[in-house]
């Protein structure tokens, strides 16, 4: 299993270059060439996701990519540690014992509690939902997780075994 890291600085310049990389190490890996750019799309959509929400919460830690080559697929997993404001609302309201029940932090549900957007929101939960469509209309195979101390996007696409030359 060979495994690519890519650290950046959470600066939308830095998103072409993770694009850039996730195809490469994508092609590498033996990902069907019609299916490269789907990759490069999801792969600058999660970037774009996980710059936008360190900006907006003033982190100044690195996004951090993970390119994963297995025997029979390819996987992304974009992480951030944008703390998801549901997820902990959601987390404190089952704590409190409210009668709601709410994912623990971290696991796949954890991400559908997430809190609908309210009046006085500035549109950035739309925008958020929006690349998390687009993900899920470009990636058959993804999962979306979120914690009160960051969020993953997994990706992962079929690969083609290579053929052995003389």
């Amino acid at each position: 299993m060979a495994t690519v890291e890519l650290l950046f600085s959470a600066l939308p310049e830095h998103v072409r270059t993770a694009r850039l990389v996730a195809a490469a190490v994508a092609r590498r890996a033996g990902v069907d060439e019609a299916v490269l750019d789907e990759v490069r799309l999801a792969v600058g959509e999660a970037c774009s996701r996980a710059v936008s929400l360190h900006r907006s919460h003033e982190i100044a830690g690195p996004v951090k990519v993970v390119l994963t080559e297995d025997e029979k697929k390819f996987s992304i997993e974009v992480a951030d540690d944008a703390p998801h404001p549901g997820v902990m609302a959601a987390t404190a309201a089952a704590a409190s014992g409210s009668g709601a029940s709410a994912a623990p932090a971290g696991s796949p549900a954890s991400s559908a509690s997430v809190a609908p957007a309210t009046p006085d929101d500035s549109g950035a939960d739309s925008e958020d939902d929006m690349g998390l469509a687009v993900i899920s209309g470009l990636v058959d195979d993804v999962e979306v997780t979120a914690s009160e101390t960051g969020g993953l996007i997994r990706m992962s696409w079929p690969t083609t075994p290579s053929s052995v030359t003389p």
